[in-house]
C-alpha cells in the first residue's frame, strides 16, 4: 500500500447512523402559527381567497397563478397526492386565518437530507410572527426527527426568498446555473442549507426573536432575527451584501 493511499483524507465518521423517518404530516403548532396537513377540502377555498388578485405571488413558483377556486382545488389535490411531498397549510393563530402553504420535498432519509420549499405566503401572512414561526416549526421537526441537513432553494432572481433564507440562518452555498426550465424560462437556482450542529443555536435565536418581550406595544420588533442568526451562518449570500434585507416584523 502506497503512502499516498494511506494519507488520503476521508470524511468524519457518523457513528450509529440511523436514517430518520419520512414526515407524515403531523400537526405542528407554536405560539403564533399552526401548520396542518394541506387538504383540498379543508383549505383550498380559504387559501384561494387569500391569494386571489395577487398573481405576482406565483412569479417564481412552478405552478400558478390560478384563475378559479376550482383550478386551485384541483392542484391541491394533485400536490397532496404526491408521495415525494409533504404539504402544510399555515394558519396565523393571532388572526385565525389561513395565509399560505409550505412543504417538505427532496426527502432523502438515507442521506439525512430534507428540503423546505413550495413556500407561498399571501400578503396577510407575510412579515408576521406566524410566518417566521412556521419556518422554525418545520426546521425543528426535521432536526428533532434526526435529519442532518435542511435545505432551502429558490430561483436565483428571487431576492426576497434569498434574503428570507439568510435571515432564518441558512448558509449560502452557491448558484446552480441553468438548473431548470420553469414555465418556459431559464431558472438558475440559489442553494442554502442549515445542518444539525447549527440547530441548537438557531433554535435559541428563533425563541429569542419570537418571545413576546421582543416586541413593543405596537408589535414592532426590538431585535432583528437576522442579527440573531448572523454569527450562526457560515457564509452569507454575496448578492445581498450590498442590499438591505427586506423589512422584518
Amino acid at each position: 500500500m502506497s503512502n499516498l493511499s494511506v494519507s488520503r483524507p476521508v470524511g468524519l465518521p457518523v457513528p450509529d447512523w440511523t436514517p430518520p423517518p419520512r414526515p407524515e404530516g403531523a400537526v405542528l403548532e407554536g405560539r403564533y402559527a399552526r401548520l396542518e396537513p394541506l387538504s383540498a377540502e379543508d383549505h383550498a377555498a380559504l387559501l384561494f381567497a387569500a391569494y386571489d388578485g395577487e398573481d405576482w405571488l406565483w412569479d417564481y413558483m412552478p405552478v400558478g397563478p390560478f384563475s378559479s377556486a376550482s383550478m386551485y382545488h384541483r392542484w391541491v389535490k394533485e400536490a397532496t397526492a404526491d408521495p415525494g411531498l409533504c404539504f402544510y397549510a399555515v394558519k396565523d393563530l393571532e388572526t385565525g386565518q389561513y395565509g399560505g402553504v409550505a412543504s417538505y420535498l427532496r426527502i432523502d432519509p438515507a442521506a439525512g437530507s430534507i428540503e423546505v420549499g413550495n413556500i407561498n405566503y399571501a400578503p396577510r401572512l407575510q412579515r408576521t410572527r406566524a410566518a417566521t414561526e412556521a419556518m422554525a416549526l418545520m426546521m425543528r421537526w426535521a432536526f428533532e426527527a434526526g435529519y442532518r441537513r435542511y435545505e432551502w432553494k429558490c430561483n436565483a432572481l428571487n431576492m426576497p426568498s434569498r434574503a428570507a433564507a439568510q435571515r432564518l440562518g441558512f448558509s449560502y452555498e452557491g448558484v446552480f446555473r441553468q438548473a431548470l426550465v420553469v414555465k418556459g424560462r431559464n431558472r438558475d437556482t440559489a442553494w442554502f442549507a442549515a445542518i444539525n450542529q447549527e440547530w441548537p443555536a438557531l433554535s435559541a435565536a428563533y425563541a429569542e426573536w419570537l418571545s413576546p418581550d421582543n416586541f413593543d406595544a405596537e408589535g414592532r420588533q426590538v431585535e432583528r432575527l437576522s442579527n440573531l442568526t448572523r454569527k450562526i451562518r457560515v457564509s452569507d449570500d454575496p448578492a445581498l451584501l450590498d442590499q438591505g434585507l427586506p423589512p422584518e416584523v
